[in-house]
């Protein structure tokens, strides 16, 4: 029980919040509000997942939201010259991926600190789409890219199913592929690691790879939900999937954590601005609930660390 202390914290918390609305507020869970809802969260969830792989190494990456905003245009720029949708989807995913590659160069390959790097290719990336773009969308797209074409309602349905497959795959590869483990031994201790044959630089690199990757797929499931796509779409996206993360039970100290747990911290923090406006609550409270929630999170795993070392 006290392993998924955290876990069960996070989804306690969910499962009282969704109690709370359907007593006070049932028109919540009417489908066409609901459904828009989980669909905002859907691209969340999987830039969350991709930092929970990287904090799960010990690591952070901050230039996510970045990351997010160049796949974003990207996915207007390749669809606007009429490429197919699966093509889209390929080129965005490996433009994040190469992203994601440079972090892991610089971190592991030339093992400097991921706080800083990050921080750097953040404003780096940020400063160059700025002067790329000059703050101007991405018009003119073709049917075929909002909502791959299918409608709105359709298409929702293909972006959290596309959404909830990934997270199920990741779940599964961390919990029983000798790969996925490999990433909770390096955040454990990276040198008992390297005793055992892993080699902690490559699972870093790889770590921020996999990052890149969901942050390409995630800003395709975004874009697609918008006739046009909007050049500063990933602004302080960074800081929800990282808060999404720490919520859910991923330790910040490396080491720990289950994707479980995040999809439940992800939803928490996604439903507590609707939540605010069907309470009739003021909404200026959704960044003070959302700040209390990480502190406690964090809160939490420093008191359970002191709690082991004594």
């Amino acid at each position: 029980m006290s392993r998924h202390f955290r876990e069960l914290s996070v989804t306690a918390a969910l499962a009282l919040l969704l109690a709370v609305l359907a007593v006070k507020a049932p028109a919540f869970f009417n489908p066409k509000q609901l459904v828009p809802t989980l669909t905002d969260a859907a691209p969340i969830l999987l830039l969350a997942c991709g930092a929970s792989l990287v904090i799960i190494c010990r690591q952070i990456d901050i230039s996510v939201g970045s990351q997010f905003s160049i796949c974003c245009v990207v996915a207007g720029l390749a669809a606007q010259r009429g490429l197919p949708m699966t093509l889209v989807a390929v080129i965005v995913v490996a433009g994040g991926m190469l992203l994601g590659a440079g972090n892991g160069l610089l971190v592991a390959g030339l093992r400097l600190p991921s706080i800083v790097v990050t921080l750097a290719t953040m404003v780096t990336w940020r400063e160059a789409l700025r002067w790329w773009r000059q703050g101007e969308f991405v018009k003119n797209l073709p049917p075929g890219f909002q909502w791959f074409g299918l409608g709105q309602g359709a298409g929702q349905a293909a972006v959290l199913v596309i959404a909830f497959a990934v997270f199920l795959a990741l779940v599964v590869a961390l919990k029983h592929l000798r790969g996925g483990r490999f990433f909770y031994a390096v955040g454990s201790d990276a040198e008992a690691a390297r005793l055992a044959g892993i080699n902690p630089r490559v699972v870093t690199f790889l770590a921020f790879v996999l990052m890149g990757a969901l942050a390409g797929l995630a800003a395709l499931l975004s874009s697609v939900r918008f006739p046009d796509v909007d050049p500063k779409s990933g602004t302080g996206h960074e800081l929800k999937a990282i808060a999404a993360a720490v919520v859910g039970g991923v330790a910040i100290s490396g080491g720990r954590g289950k994707l479980w747990g995040v999809l439940a911290g992800a939803l928490l923090l996604a439903l507590i601005a609707p939540a605010l406006v069907f309470l009739d609550a003021p909404a200026q409270w959704e960044k003070a609930i959302q700040g209390s929630i990480i502190l406690l999170a964090v809160a939490a795993d420093g008191w359970r660390r002191g709690g082991s070392r004594r």
